[in-house]
């Protein structure tokens, strides 16, 4: 029987299979389903535990209309802690064998993350606290402004907020408030000990100019802290050995702002010696894909074997992730690679099982039984094979070439779904945002929806991209427009040499974020491209600087200038080049964008008109940066839509 082709309405029909955790005896495995919902706009994500020794022994732990999500097992008894907003906001249960899950906290902005004490008495939870003079809602009132850092994409205007850390008595149900102030906590981990806990902070007033942050024990009796760091690293990650003798981190020192790959110190508290475990090794911890599918991933961060001599940990390179370990002496050894993406998982405590969740190109992805170090896997989940059963998806050939320049460069090229030997057929070029991010040998379903369309879909990491050595993430920083262009075309003009059923007449290109900025550059650069999609693009940096959440300081890290050097701004900026645009272009962009504030999307759209171009400018409602990965489902499947329909009318 032969197989449909792709819809963006599919998104509604695939489950997203995550956030793996282990029992402990290593004979269970609960995980997370999510779930599109079209009628009434939302997602639904529940937690499912399967028997590894027969997968298909599965039981629905939570049921409904909510989003329950980051199962943590206790590490002393057989009970469950997890998030879950079915109250209205997301708060903190434990579901053990009552059957019933117990609610343990319900604080007014719900909680954010939590950690069990390893004695497993008590649960440490970071929770959003706002001033306690709240205002009325029906009154609005004005914001007053006193810093830079007042807005965020993710959370909207800020005003007054800050996150704080709390434990609650898994018996007695007592709430702890440990930190307050006008300074907001990390959580990371607790010690051995179940004694302190292990956060970070920013110890400044203002912190305008502040991008690292500090490492600091906190008291759990006393509320004392102790800080280890000063204000010297970026850190992103820690957690303590099983014998209370490390700490690990995840960190940089910003010697290329943001632009910098991580390491891993050992910290040894004794005598308060640090080690950088990675430094002879020029790769990307911690996963950094470009996609828009999975939902409710978790990075594990670093994972302490039970003997507390080693650690396991994700690492992204060359367009893959997988699963390394380090000894505390530096050793390097992989657990799980191959070309695939590892999007989460979970591991015992003698390293012996692992659960991985795997996605391909092919693939949206699923949880697998792995026996580390080796090729043998064991699928656990089927949650979308009645649908692929019905529908083709594609698979990525992957594409590898030397520039000009002389460096690789990696990408990969989807043939039309139904392709024929003999047909011609348009291609459309994807660019991915960050611009430090990496495609990578994942699912992702915009590109198996213009497959569909009958478009060969090429995507590549250009200079910029994460996953290819400190050299090449940092190169694109002032260049913007330069190199990185310079490699996209490199990647067009290798894929028409060497597939002669591309028609070079019938070239598209789209892109959002930093992906937008490169899709209105090149349009203004070559009259190739037939038709493109910029999606919540930058066109202007020079008002960029002061209207993005982010503007002052990425545009003087990434573009390395700021308002005393507009002439570079403009220089680097699409608007100044809209006179050379031939291109049609569609413009899509989130209403509620403080990433790339739809100011960008304005000025281009009304420029491209006033020249009399030929554009259309669709404007998102209630859309932050993330429409295309998390935003409200129907408005997603629009945006699918509006991209293919144009590709269609131009291509």
């Amino acid at each position: 029987m032969s197989k449909r082709v792709m819809t963006p309405e599919d998104l509604l029909q695939l489950r997203s299979v995550t956030s793996p955790a282990l029992s402990h005896d290593g004979e269970h495995v609960v995980y997370v389903e999510t779930t599109l919902h079209n009628e009434k706009n939302t997602y639904s994500a529940e937690l499912i535990r399967a028997s590894l020794a027969n997968p298909d022994d599965y039981q629905y732990l939570t049921q409904g209309e909510h989003i329950n999500r980051v199962p943590r097992w206790s590490p002393k008894a057989d009970v469950l802690a997890f998030l879950s907003n079915r109250t209205g906001t997301t708060q903190l249960y434990v579901l053990g064998s009552w059957g019933e899950p117990k609610q343990l906290t319900d604080e007014k902005k719900g909680v954010t993350d939590f950690r069990w004490s390893p004695d497993g008495s008590r649960i440490a939870y970071s929770s959003t606290q706002f001033p306690e003079a709240e205002k009325e809602e029906d009154k609005p009132e004005p914001l007053v402004v006193n810093k830079m850092k007042y807005k965020s994409d993710a959370s909207g205007f800020w005003q007054g907020e800050y996150v704080h850390i709390f434990t609650v008595d898994i018996d007695s149900g007592t709430h702890t408030q440990l930190t307050d102030g006008e300074l907001s906590y990390t959580l990371f981990d607790w010690t051995a000990d179940s004694e302190q806990l292990i956060v970070a902070s920013v110890n400044q007033e203002n912190t305008d100019f502040i991008f690292t942050n500090d490492l600091i024990l906190l008291s759990v009796d006393s509320k004392e802290q102790t800080q280890l760091t000063d204000q010297t690293h970026v850190i992103s990650d820690a957690s303590a050995s099983p014998d209370g003798k490390y700490l690990a981190v995840r960190a940089h020192e910003r010697e290329y702002d943001n632009a910098t790959q991580n390491e891993i110190y050992l910290l040894e508290l004794a005598t308060n010696t640090w080690t950088k475990l990675t430094g002879d090794w020029d790769v990307q911890l911690g996963p950094v894909v470009a996609a828009d599918f999975l939902q409710n991933t978790v990075d594990p961060g670093l994972v302490w074997a039970g003997d507390s001599l080693s650690l396991t940990f994700l690492v992204s390179e060359q367009g893959n992730v997988g699963i390394y370990q380090i000894t505390v002496d530096g050793q390097r050894e992989a657990i799980l690679t191959g070309n695939q993406h590892v999007y989460g998982y979970s591991i015992s405590s003698d390293g012996r099982t692992l659960v991985a969740g795997i996605s391909e190109s092919g693939h949206p992805g699923d949880l697998y039984n792995v026996s580390p170090g080796t090729d043998e896997q064991t699928r656990l989940t089927t949650s979308n094979d009645s649908f692929l059963e019905e529908v083709e998806v594609v698979q990525a050939e992957e594409v590898r070439f030397k520039s000009e320049e002389g460096h690789e460069l990696q990408g990969w090229l989807l043939k039309p779904a139904g392709f024929s030997d003999g047909e011609s057929y348009p291609l459309v070029v994807e660019i991915h945002g960050g611009p430090h991010a990496m495609y990578a040998n994942s699912y992702l379903h915009e590109f198996q929806t213009l497959a569909a369309r009958g478009f060969a879909v090429l995507y590549i990491n250009p200079r910029g991209s994460l996953g290819y050595g400190q050299e090449f993430v940092n190169a694109v920083r002032g260049d913007y427009g330069g190199g990185d262009y310079r490699d996209i075309m490199a990647a067009v003009d290798y894929v028409l040499g060497q597939n002669a059923w591309i028609d070079e007449t019938r070239l598209g290109v789209t892109g959002g974020s930093y992906g937008g900025f490169m899709t209105n550059w090149i349009v203004g650069h070559t009259n190739r491209f037939k038709a493109a999609v910029t999606q919540r693009s930058i066109s202007n940096w020079t008002s960029f600087y002061g209207v993005s959440d982010i503007g002052y300081y990425f545009t003087e890290w990434q573009i390395q200038a700021d308002l005393d050097d507009t002439d570079k701004l403009w220089k680097h900026s699409p608007l100044a080049y809209v006179n050379q645009i031939e291109t049609p272009l569609l413009i899509l962009h989130g209403e509620k964008d403080y990433r790339c504030p739809i100011e960008q999307a304005e000025q281009l759209y009304i420029a491209l008109k006033r020249r009399e171009k030929t554009t259309t400018f669709i404007r998102f409602p209630e859309s932050n940066h993330e429409l295309s990965r998390s935003g409200k489902p129907s408005l997603r499947l629009r945006r699918l839509e509006a991209i293919g329909e144009w590709f269609e009318q131009y291509l």
